[in-house]
This record gives structure tokens, C-alpha cells and sequence, in this order.
């Protein structure tokens, strides 16, 4: 079992930069690829980033690509998403997620935990 817990969501001025934390509880935090989506109003859930339990192979979405990075931290149990050059339509509530596979994916019906979401709204 895996709990997660978002933090560091809030209101950025558009070009600006927030970071993102997903703190995990459970031991085999390591043994998870991990992700981040978003939803904004009105819209589906969107694939933002993943990256797999070694930390060597990420993969983005078209949307974000060149300005969001996902490092994470086994050691700490935590998952970033550092969020550089914000746009108005990076507006949504984030969410991150952990998948029982060594591999990444882009589906987020194949994630088994999710995240209770934090808020990025970014003002024009």
C-alpha cells in the first residue's frame, strides 16, 4: 500500500516557477514508476510527466515538454515536478500517481495510487 500526498501548489504570476512535491508512505517506493497529471475545469485528466523507479527514463507531455522536469528522490520517498515558464493554461489541479511497474506509462487507468491533488493557478 501506498499513500501519497501532494504540496506546493498555489498562484504564480505566467513565466514564472513553482515546485511540486509528492510525498509517499510505504517501503517499496523504489519499486514504483510514478506520474503527474492534471485537470482543469471542465476538462479531462491530462498526462503532465512520469518517470520510472530508477529515476533513468522520464517521458512528457506535449504541453510541458522543455519546461517541466520530474526528478525524484528515493532516498526521501518524494517526487518532484519543477515547473518552469508557466503559462495561464497550466491552470489545474495536480494530481500524482504510482503505478506497480518498473515501466513508465501515460495511462492513468494503469496507476494504482493516486494523490489527493493540489491546486497551480497561474495568473495572466
Amino acid at each position: 500500500q501506498v499513500q501519497l500526498v501532494e504540496s506546493g501548489g498555489g498562484l504564480v504570476q505566467a513565466g514564472g516557477s513553482l515546485r511540486l512535491s509528492c510525498a509517499a508512505s510505504g517501503r517499496t517506493f523504489d519499486m514504483y514508476s510514478m506520474g503527474w497529471f492534471r485537470q482543469a475545469p471542465g476538462k479531462e485528466r491530462e498526462f503532465v510527466a512520469t518517470v520510472n523507479w530508477s529515476a533513468g527514463y522520464t517521458y512528457y507531455g506535449d504541453a510541458v515538454k522543455g519546461r517541466f522536469t520530474i526528478p525524484r528522490d528515493n532516498a526521501k520517498n518524494t517526487m518532484y515536478l519543477q515547473m518552469n515558464s508557466l503559462k495561464p493554461e497550466d491552470t489545474a489541479v495536480y494530481y500524482c500517481a504510482a503505478a506497480r511497474r518498473a515501466t513508465i506509462t501515460t495511462n492513468s487507468n494503469q496507476y494504482d495510487y493516486w494523490g489527493q491533488g493540489t491546486q497551480v493557478t497561474v495568473s495572466s
